[in-house]
Parts: structure tokens; sequence; C-alpha cells
């Protein structure tokens, strides 16, 4: 089985048994010590599972389509609005536009609904993807199963940085260390111990759920699953209220503002509408349907489904490239990164531990092989490459058995073929059982019994390991070479133990600063003999046994995506717990070069000092957890929005602390996956660069949809505004409007939240923190509202008193100027800095079909006789159309020509910079 604790007591009870089969008593224990560790059968599980229900608490903001269905109603004021204009119609006898209306609402409600519920669906499905699993022992077998059908009962296995599933007993443990802040709200360490029976249960034996490993490891027994457990409890007493998004609360201040300032303006054009003409109650209801649709009209309804359209599609996109949002929060907070801090192993390089040589009796060997392959040879370096017997060579043979020995990684071999994968532990001792099986050595063909066993851990860098083979028993002990060779007193020599004086300690150390410069990272192989009588571990007077190197390969794809951090303006430092000299050289290798500091030179600096110094620096070695915290509040000190990642139990602290926490799907802890923001499930660097290009293309892509919207709204608002100030007759009627709102306005800015992203958009400095729409971006607004509200104003003047068509002819030809000027401004607003003619009309086809859909649907109002007397609508002519659609270009040409200017200011600056600098 998985941990030492089940594999320890049943070897020993089966040597017990198989010397002594007749002893009763052996049998008795070895009997119960089968049925207690061999956890419940499936089928039990199942009966379980039904009885109490999954493990799992209840969400009061769980997805539910009928809740979906209700929002629709309950927070869009539209509803009520149309509602209300629909009564009023009614009331004075105008029963076609009130059904009319009525039918308004009801596409309106489904069309908000479908929208809303594929996005929900779209962010629930991701959810799903970054459910918690855990070990469980099932017919005497350990198998991985989501955390949720755990049942009362299932015997678990538990690790460091593990998060406790359910509440359960401890019935084995080894140095076990629970923090049970998420219970208590304190954050020290609590130590437990294994129950001395299962009727004692106190809080020394018991695991919560919601709390988590810190140290050590243990099996336990499940008691109370989901909202039976002390956090079920708690949770059920809580409200959990859904919490506003930073995006969804700058978008819904924006919708605030719209409608305080559209409510003003429209009660004031309703005022001068009642003004000027001869006071009536049917004209009352008229002006009051009016104000409606005006309201309507610059009420920007639909940005709330936009907004959460293009975060479903964002976060999705970058889920495809094996980035899971964690928290909806950050993903405006990406595009502003201006600093990554990086672990070096599994992100910036591939993670695939290879030991590729090793210092043994004074020589170097060289180890055929890379990756999790057991395929290689052993080979003297200095002699010809000489392959080396490992059967004859006892050194050799004792250092590969060791490292299997003191190992706590377990590896699995991939369809019979000689490939192996991780399925437990991590990848630098998962190497180690490579490199022995390419020897034939595995736990398979070794005898031994763990008695005891000190765990690795960031503040000892070392496992060590009680064995007993036989009548003889060893100590173990694996880990960072400085901190081991300090306890060894001997050496092995050739078969034989030598005092480690200082002229091999000089050896030791000249091989040590050679391998680390090639980008080699260092592990001490230890051991001693003690007394079989001996219980305790102790770490003095060991034999170092020899040096293993190994080397984790740089990601291919690395370089390329540092190369675009810098076209961005990101700076990226590595933090890692290798030596300077290892972190220096695979820091070389991908392209990074600067300053280097090591954790110890950090404990000389106060907080002040670090962040000082901070910035200059780009490789941070011999990192600690508690470094990485104070790496961060430093970058924060500074005005940096940093991005951190970190995959174990220590480095929660700092993901919490960092803007953005990046966690490790492969090789991280169940604790860093909750600490963080963002969790990659390939732990490769160049998808955090991808997921900084997409929250910076979905902030940008919802800057222009609320730009676009905001503006056509306006517009629409202040044509019959001023239309009215200006005693001419009503530009657009209600229906008009209403038709706009639905038919165009809206399904068009959805569909440009689906387009592309610019191809300079990692060309660009780091966003700073900044409302939705800043100066520039309001003057194109009111500069896009202005412009659309005057042309079409003349475009009605025209085609009433020039032209000297009816109100009704000249009301729809506005309708399609309006239409028009939509489509236009939308192609407008793909790019705020490239002519709609300098990208492909074609490159977002959503915008095209929501283009086309809008200008048919304008066409069937105009030109079936039924539609006109709903839409108040006439047929008009070709001249008409042309009208609109030239009228409506103008907004094409004049922002073409000022995204020229502007390019050739930007150019011009970046040119004298340039001089500047030179």
């Amino acid at each position: 089985m998985h941990f030492i604790l089940i594999r320890q007591l049943r070897r020993k009870l089966v040597f017990s048994y198989q010397n002594h089969p007749t002893n009763y008593i052996n049998l008795y224990l070895f009997y119960i010590f089968m049925k207690k560790f061999s956890g419940l059968t499936p089928k039990q599980a199942e009966e379980r599972l039904k009885e109490y229900g999954p493990n799992e608490l209840k969400e009061s903001n769980k997805f539910s389509a009928f809740k979906i269905l209700l929002r629709q109603i309950k927070k869009n004021m539209l509803i009520y609005l149309l509602f209300a204009a629909a009564l009023m119609s009614f009331f004075v006898g105008k029963s076609i536009t009130g059904y009319a209306i009525l039918g308004v609402i009801v596409v309106v409600v489904v069309a908000g609904f479908t929208q809303e519920y594929r996005a929900e669906k779209s962010i629930n499905a991701l959810k799903q993807m970054i459910m918690s699993r855990s070990v469980v022992i099932r017919d005497g077998r350990e198998i991985k199963i989501p955390s949720r059908d755990i049942a009362v009962g299932d015997i678990i296995v538990l690790r460091t940085g593990e998060k406790i599933p359910a509440d359960c007993l401890v019935l084995e443990a080894n140095e076990l260390a629970v923090n049970e802040s998420a219970l208590t709200g304190e954050s020290k360490e609590v130590n437990k111990s294994a129950s001395k029976d299962e009727k004692t249960q106190d809080k020394n034996n018991l695991l919560f759920m919601g709390t988590y490993i810190i140290n050590g490891r243990c099996i336990a027994e499940v008691l109370h699953t989901g909202m039976n457990t002390e956090f079920g409890k708690i949770a059920n007493m809580i409200s959990t209220a859904e919490k506003e998004l930073p995006l969804q609360k700058k978008v819904n201040d924006i919708v605030k503002y719209m409608t305080v300032f559209t409510i003003l303006v429209s009660l004031l054009t309703g005022f001068i509408m009642l003004v000027k003409v001869p006071f009536s109650y049917e004209l009352l209801v008229e002006i009051l349907i009016v104000v409606i649709a005006l309201c309507v009209s610059a009420f920007p309804e639909g940005l709330p489904v936009v907004l959460i359209t293009i975060l479903a599609r964002g976060t999705w996109n970058m889920a495809d490239k094996n980035a899971i949002v964690n928290r909806m929060s950050i993903v405006e907070t990406l595009g502003e990164t201006t600093i990554i801090c990086s672990d070096k192993t599994g992100t910036l390089t591939k993670g695939e531990m290879t030991v590729k040589k090793i210092y043994l009796d004074g020589k170097i060997i060289d180890v055929e092989g890379t990756g999790y392959v057991s395929k290689g040879n052993f080979l003297y370096t200095n002699q010809n490459n000489q392959k080396i017997d490992v059967g004859k060579d006892k050194d050799l043979n004792f250092l590969l058995r060791a490292s299997v020995i003191c190992n706590d990684s377990r590896v699995e071999r991939i369809d019979h073929t000689d490939e192996y994968k991780v399925s437990s532990g991590t990848p630098t001792e998962a190497s180690l059982l490579i490199m022995s099986a390419k020897a034939g050595i595995s736990r398979e063909n070794l005898t031994f019994t763990l008695e005891e066993e000190l765990p690795f851990n960031s503040k000892r860098k070392r496992r060590t390991v009680m064995s007993l083979e036989g009548k003889e028993k060893y100590i173990y002990s694996i880990g960072a070479s400085e901190i081991l060779t300090d306890k060894c007193k001997f050496i092995q020599n050739s078969g034989r133990t030598i005092e480690f004086d200082e002229v091999q300690k000089q050896k030791i150390a000249d091989t040590n600063e050679e391998l680390t410069q090639h980008g080699y990272r260092l592990m001490a192989v230890c051991y001693k003999q003690i007394n079989a009588s001996k219980k305790a571990i102790t770490e003095n007077n060991m034999v170092l046994l020899g040096l293993l190197a190994i080397y984790d390969p740089p990601r291919e794809e690395v370089p390329d995506a540092l190369k675009l951090c810098k076209e961005a303006g990101i700076k990226v430092k590595i933090i890692t717990g290798d030596n300077k000299d290892t972190a220096k050289q695979i820091a070389k290798q991908i392209g990074i070069e600067g300053e280097i500091i090591s954790g110890d030179e950090i404990e000389q600096l106060s907080d002040y000092e670090l962040s000082k110094q901070v910035n200059d620096v780009t490789i941070f070695a011999r990192v600690r957890p508690e470094h990485k915290l104070r790496i961060v509040n430093a970058f924060r000190q500074n005005g940096e929005i940093v991005t951190m990642t970190g995959d174990g139990v220590n480095d929660a602290p700092a993901l919490k602390q960092a803007h953005i926490g990046v966690a490790m799907g492969k090789n991280g802890t169940d604790v860093s996956r909750q600490a963080s923001d963002l969790i990659l499930r390939d732990d490769n660097f160049a998808t955090i660069v991808y997921a900084i290009r997409e929250g910076r293309i979905i902030f940008n892509n919802l800057q222009k949809c609320v730009a676009y919207q905001v503006s056509i709204n306006f517009a629409q608002l202040f044509l019959v505004f001023f239309a009215i100030a200006l005693g001419m007759p009503l530009p657009l009627v209600a229906m008009h409007i209403l038709f706009m709102n639905l038919f165009s306005n809206d399904i068009i800015a959805i569909a440009l939240s689906f387009n592309l992203s610019s191809s300079d958009i990692m060309k660009l400095k780091p966003r700073k923190k900044s409302g939705m729409l800043n100066k520039q971006l309001s003057a194109v607004i009111l500069t896009a509202g202005s412009l659309i509200c005057i042309v079409s104003l003349s475009v009605f003047y025209y085609t009433l008193n020039v032209l000297g068509q009816s109100e009704t002819v000249a009301q729809t030809t506005t309708l399609m100027t309006m239409i028009f000027f939509a489509i236009a401004n939308a192609f407008n607003f793909r790019s705020f800095r490239k002519s709609v003619l300098g990208r492909s009309l074609f490159a977002n086809k959503y915008l095209v079909w929501a283009s086309v859909i809008s200008v048919a649907m304008s066409l069937i109002i105009i030109y079936w006789t039924p539609m006109n007397i709903i839409f108040e609508t006439a047929p008009i002519g070709l001249f008409n159309i042309a009208l609109a659609f030239f009228a409506s270009l103008s907004i094409v040409v004049v922002f073409d020509g000022m995204k020229m200017l502007s390019n050739r200011r930007r150019k011009g600056l970046i040119s004298r910079q340039k001089n500047a600098l030179s």
C-alpha cells in the first residue's frame, strides 16, 4: 500500500505469522489487521453513499436554470419598464402595441436566459475540473476517487499538503501535524496521533473536513461526511451570498450612472413634449411611453450578459490551454501583471527529473537515458565509458538500494513498456526509482521493513528512514548535499568506510561546484548501520555513500514565452530552492540573466532593504516559503502587480498575498491549489503567459463592448431629446427604439464580445488599475455618440423637409440609419488602433452574422405589411436605404482618421525614445 505505515505493520505481522504459523495470536492479529485496513467494498461504499448522501456541502448559489430564469425578471429593470409601457398601451386602447411590447418582454427574458445559462454552464464545467480527489483503500487496494464519493467507513490515506475531505479518526500516523484554522481561526500547528482504539475519540486523534495536513502522513477512518461534518454544521449556519466580482462592480457602476442620467434626460424630454403640445390624457400616456422607450434605449441592460459571456468564453479558452481559473475575480488583474515570480522546477523546466551522474568512490558515473524510462546503462566517465555491472559493484548496488528504500514516491509502468509515470510523490524521488529500475532494482525485489521515518520538508531538506533488513538495521538519509555532508563523519570508498577528512570534503566540494555549474541539482545519499535494538532515528556520524546529479531540462516553449513577457513589459523572476550555481545555469539556458540572491542573504535584509533591492534581482536561490512571502510583500510595496507560483503546503501564504497566486495542477498540493487563484494543469510557465494574454483580451473586449453599447445608447437618447428640443417630430417612435435594442444593439454587442485579440495585445505595457472607462475611452464614446446623433438627426430632417416624404417614411429611414450605424460602430470598435479595413471584415464571424440578422429583421418590419402596423414603419425606396447606409459610413471615415493620427503620434514617440537612448 501507499505509505510505510500499512506496509510496516503488514510486513511485521506477515513475518511473524510465517515464522510462527501455529501461533493463534499472530493469526488473529493478522486477521484483525487485514479486516481493519482493507476498507469498504465497492458495494458497501455505494450503500453508504445512498444512506448518508455524497460528501459535499450544500451550496446556496448552486447552478440552477430556474434561478437564472428568475434573475432575468428580478434583476432586470428593463422588464419592469417594458411592462409599464405595455399596461399604458392597453390603457389607451393601443392593444397591438401592448401585445408587441409583451412579446418583446418574452424575447428579452428568453434571450437573456439562454445567453446567461450557457455562460454559467461553461463556468460550472470549469469548477468541475478542479474538483478535489482523495486516496481511499477499498477491497485492500488503493484508488483515487473524487472526494464527493467518499463514504462513511472509508479508509483514507492522507499526506503533507492534502486537504482533509471528511471528519476522520486517525488509525495510524507518522509525524502528523494539522492546520485547523478553517475551523478554529488559529493557524498554529496541531499535532495528531493514532487512536488507541475505535471507542477513544478526542481532539488528538480526530481530523476535520476543511483542515489540512502540514506535516507527516496518516491513515484514517471516515466518521462523518458532507453536511454531517463539523465544517458542514458551521456552513449550514452561514449565508453564502453571491459576491460581486470587481469587473461586475465596474460594469454595474456604469449601468447605475447611465440609468440615473437616462432617467433625467428622458424626464426632461417628456417635460418639453408636455409643454409644447396642448394637454390630453392620451398625449400624457403617449409621452410616458416615449419616456419609457427612451429609458429602455439608453439603459444598457445587455452589459451584464455581455460581461458573463466574455468571462465564460475567456476562462474556457484558458482552461483549453490548461489554465483553470479558481477565482473569477483575478481575470481583470491578469492583464495588469507587471511581475511573474516563477518556480524553476516543473514550471520553467519539464519537471522530468533524471539522474544523469553519480559520484561514487571518487569517480563520476554516467547514467544513460532521459525522463521516466527505465532503459539505460551505468558507465564510467573517465574510463572510455566502460559499462558497469551493477551486480558486481557493491557500492553502486548499495546506493541504488538505498535510493529505493529511502523514498516515498511511486511510479507505474505504462502499458508494459519501459516508460513510467509518477503515481504519487515528488518527481525528484521518482527519478531515483527510475535510476534504480535501470539496474533491475525495485521495491518488489527488496526485502526490508521501514520502522521509522523523518519525512522530507522545506526546512529539513532531507528524508531519513530506519530500515530493518533481515537481522541488520540501517538508517538511510537522502537530501540536499550541503546539508547532509555536514552530518557525515565517514565516506564510502571501494567497499570500505574511511574517515570523511578535509581532503575528502574538498573533493566533494569541488565535485559539487563542478556539477552545479552545469545545471545539475545535487543530492547526497548517506547511511549508517545501527544496533537492531535501537528504536529512534539519529542523523549523526553518517557515512556518505555518494552524490546524485539530477537534471531537469528546460521546457522548449519557455524562451518564446519569456520573449513575449519582455515585449509585454512583464519582468520574470526565478524563485528556486536550488543553490546559486544550479539556478544561474538553468536561467542562462532559458535566456534569463541578472543579479542573483540567496535565501540566507534575504534573511540578513530588513523588509525596507529588501524592497529597495528586490526589483534589481532576477534570480532568488535557496529560497524557503517564508522568503517567498517577504519577496511578494516587497514587490507589492513597490507598486508591482505580482503573479506568484507555488506548489508546496508552505507556499499558501505567499500565494494568498500575491495579486495572483498560481498553483500546480500536476505536482501541487491541495493546500496550494486551495490558496491559489489560477491552477496550471500542465505546470507550464508558458501557460501563465497565455493566461495573462487572455486576461488582457477579456478586459480589452469588455472595454470595446462597453464603449460600443454606451455610445449607441446615448446616440439614441440624444437623437430623440434634441429633435424634441428643436421642435421637430419624433425621429424614432417607441417601437423603433425597442426593436433597435432587441434586434440590433444587444445581439451586435454580444457578437462583438467574441472579437479576436489584437495581434499586438502582448506588445503593450501592463494596464494600470483604472475604471472601465478612462479619459481616452470616454472621449471616444462622446465623439461616436455625438456623430451618430448629429448625422441621424440630419438624415431625418433631410428626408422629412428636403425630400418632403411622410413622417413615417422619415422615421423608418432614420431607423435604418441607426441600424447601419450600430453595425458600422461595432466594426469600428473591433480595434482601438487598426482601421476597419485594416482587419478582415470576416475576422469575427459572429459579428458578421449578427449584422446580417439585424439588417434582415429590419427589412422584414419595413417591407412586410403586418409588421408595418406593429412597429409603425413604412416601406422606403432604394434611395433612402442608400442614404442611410452611406450616412453611417461617416463614423468609419472619422474614426479611421483619428486612429491614423494616433498611430503616427505613437510611432513618433517611440522613435524619439529610441533616439534618446542611442
